[in-house]
């Protein structure tokens, strides 16, 4: 499954163990060029998957940073998580 938008884009594949939900961070140097918005960023998403996580079927979530993504306010890219974490939690019941 792929979600993406003008910040983000998210990767997700049913995983077989039922672990439950996994994160993994790709923030690219050359997406987000400065190490304080990299490590914002990365904060961010993992506090968003923290409080999504109950609400996640048993995926492995890769999260890319698209270009310009560090110039957004904290507010924006909530926003934009959250509604990644809904599309994934829609393409996992509809498959």
């Amino acid at each position: 499954m792929r979600s993406a938008d003008q910040l983000l884009t998210i990767l997700a594949r049913t995983n077989e163990g039922n672990d439950g939900a996994r994160l993994g961070l790709a923030i690219a140097r050359k997406a987000v060029p400065t190490a304080v918005h990299r490590n914002r960023i990365k904060r961010l998403v993992r506090e968003s998957f923290r409080a999504a996580l109950a609400q996640l079927p048993s995926v492995d979530v890769v999260v890319m940073a698209r270009q310009g993504a560090g110039e957004h306010s904290n507010a924006r890219l909530r926003q934009s998580l959250s509604e990644h974490w809904q599309r994934i939690r829609r393409q996992c019941e509809s498959s």
